[in-house]
């Protein structure tokens, strides 16, 4: 026989179940604009039924529902879909480095305007010109030694403000590797706290929504692969548990590297450590020439992420000991352009005769610095700034009346190219074409890398938005769901409950209404 009490005790677990689900619901709600929150769920399901089987069980027509129990409470998450996401979140901080730093190459080479260098030649060029038509002409050649200081003047510029931006870019690196290492620290000690809350049993859906969002951020930074581990020996972990976190460093087609190199490293029986991220730069170039993870040191940068992006820009040493990146790049092209230049346009000046000269000149017209880079020491004679008569335009004789031999040569150099030069050193091979040709390949050849990073960038932003959006429609509230769950959790607990005042006025009847017949 069932006890007559039964019907109460299925009637409160309907009642505290229907109240828990409530309580996750108004969770839900109270978090729907949280950075990083997962709705909630109460993983419900049917007690044990009556009667158990057993040799003194009643003998009953068939076993009766007990009622429900909330067994979880369980976030609602896609680990697929978050993988997608910081697949390419990774891209967004690769190109988005890349793409901020090659803009900002081209604001300082501000190409084409006025104020360029291809502008501010081509006025040199023309003055050259019109020194050839009047060699005699004092302003002509004070013409020619104005536009003479615009040209170094330009390319002085240049290298000061890329080196300048480079330096910026640098210290971002430190920065990342820093924000880095935040991160891990961070990431560690969630997985502690995890490790201590899952072995009882317990769901640690707010902590896990910490972690995740952590690592979003590190997947900005750099390219990475997530793995949950469940230790061995666990506790009485749930086995909805997501468990820890192990994060291994992946390189840029998303294989792993050999040894492998984890930033969080967990296995099955705990937590082993970390690997903090230090950089270090060549004391020669100061350009990057390795990165230590714990006891192992990258130098080759295989791997994705804005921090490499920064890496790539501001210039790395190579394994065959070369320096690579974007900066580093340019400065040598214009180091070897300037130099190039200012050696040919030197040697032919100093084979012609300065105004009132009989003897060749014995001055060269550009002056380098020793010791520094041609591109950032570049300027004009100061004997030819002050004595522009000096300026060797002639042929054959300083003294000869409209002998422009000399300066139509210099002029010809816009033409020459730079295999043509009598002038070569051993950076010559890497220079083709005339100087202005040259100059248009390198800011033509700007454009495009800085045009394709734009591009890829754009691409990724799109696809993270996409991923992002079908994640946020698995794992973001919905008021208009969460209130539709609140009507139905209410009813469910208002007929519980009324269930209950039945189940009382039953046993109000039984206890007290019965057995007074004949009183």
């Amino acid at each position: 026989m069932i006890s007559t009490f039964m019907g109460l005790e299925t009637a409160k677990r309907g009642l505290s179940t229907s109240q828990g689900a409530l309580y996750t619901t108004g969770n839900n709600v109270a978090n729907a604009n949280t950075l990083g929150y997962s709705r909630q769920r109460v993983n419900l399901v049917q007690t044990s039924g009556f009667p158990t089987v057993g040799l003194n069980s009643p003998r009953v027509a068939g076993q009766i529902g007990t009622g429900v129990a909330a067994e979880t409470v369980q976030r609602i998450r896609d680990s697929f879909l978050d993988a997608q996401y910081r697949t390419q979140s990774n891209k967004i901080g690769y190109y988005g480095a890349m793409s901020e730093s090659l803009t900002k190459m081209e604001g300082v080479m501000n190409e084409p305007t006025d104020s360029g260098l291809a502008a501010t030649m081509e006025k040199f060029w023309n003055s050259l010109q019109g020194l050839t038509a009047n060699t005699e002409n004092s302003g002509a050649r004070e013409v020619v030694a104005s536009t003479g200081v615009m040209v170094a003047d330009t390319l002085n510029y240049y290298y000061n403000s890329l080196t300048s931006v480079q330096t910026d870019i640098g210290n971002q690196i430190n920065v990342k590797a820093n924000e880095i290492n935040t991160l891990i620290s961070s990431i560690d000690q969630l997985n502690q706290q995890i490790s201590k809350v899952e072995p009882h049993g317990y769901i640690p859906n707010d902590l896990y929504d910490k972690r995740d969002v952590l690592v979003d951020n590190l997947s900005q930074l750099v390219s990475i692969k997530v793995n949950n581990v469940i230790p061995t020996d666990y506790g009485r972990a749930s086995d909805v548990a997501t468990g820890l976190y192990n994060i291994e460093l992946m390189q840029e087609d998303g294989s792993s590297f050999v040894p492998p190199i984890n930033l969080v490293s967990v296995n099955q029986t705990g937590m082993v450590g970390t690997s903090k991220v230090e950089v270090s730069h060549d004391k020669k170039t100061g350009m990057v020439d390795g990165l230590k993870f714990g006891s192992k040191t990258l130098t080759d940068y295989k791997f994705s992420g804005e921090l490499s992006g920064l890496i790539k820009s501001f210039g790395y040493k190579k394994a065959d000991g070369t320096i690579g990146g974007a900066y580093p790049d340019m400065l040598k092209k214009l180091d070897n352009m300037t130099t190039a230049f200012v050696n040919e346009f030197n040697a032919i000046h100093k084979q012609g005769y300065a105004l009132g000269d009989d003897s060749t000149s014995t001055l060269n017209f550009f002056e380098l610095e020793p010791g520094k880079s041609a591109a950032q020491s570049i300027k004009v004679n100061g004997e030819i700034v002050k004595d522009p008569t000096k300026i060797a335009a002639g042929g054959k004789s300083g003294g000869a009346s409209g002998d422009n031999e000399n300066a139509k040569l210099l002029a010809d150099l816009k033409k020459k190219a730079f295999s043509e030069y009598s002038t070569k050193d051993q950076n010559s091979d890497e220079l083709t074409g005339s100087f202005d040709t040259y100059y248009s390949g390198i800011i033509g050849k700007l454009g495009v890398d800085s045009q394709s990073a734009q591009k890829n960038l754009s691409n990724s932003v799109v696809l993270a938005a996409s991923v992002n959006q079908n994640r946020e429609s698995v794992s973001s509230v919905s008021l208009d769901e969460e209130m539709t769950d609140m009507i139905k959790f209410q009813q469910a607990y208002n007929a519980s409950a009324r269930m209950m005042t039945m189940m009382d006025e039953m046993l109000d009847k039984i206890i007290n209404g019965m057995g007074t017949v004949g009183r």
